[in-house]
């Protein structure tokens, strides 16, 4: 049996970040990096004013997507991002905006 280290195994990040995030550009700048990074997933507006992200993929890809969200460059203005991590549900295709 082959040891999978934890960095090489998928997870499902599930990230909503707050602040000035919708018309702005966001969910297509999250996709591109999303994309970059071989993940899956969508982001999404919500009715609150939040964008929703999730996103499928190895875990150290899925860190390097929660740490762009945070990192200031996205359009916009994020406030804040809460993440959840869980296990894949698997069934994505490609990264879509929503």
């Amino acid at each position: 049996m082959a040891f999978v280290s934890e960095e090489e195994t998928n997870i499902r990040l599930t990230a909503w970040v707050h602040g000035r995030v919708q018309g702005v550009g966001f969910r297509w700048w999250t996709r591109s990096r999303a994309l970059e990074l071989g993940l899956v997933g969508a982001a999404r507006n919500l009715p609150d004013g939040r964008v929703e992200v999730v996103a499928e993929g190895v875990r150290n890809h899925c860190e390097r997507l929660l740490a762009a969200l945070r990192s200031g460059e996205s359009p916009g203005s994020v406030d804040h991002v809460v993440e959840r991590w869980s296990s894949p549900k698997g069934g994505l295709k490609g990264f879509v905006e929503r």
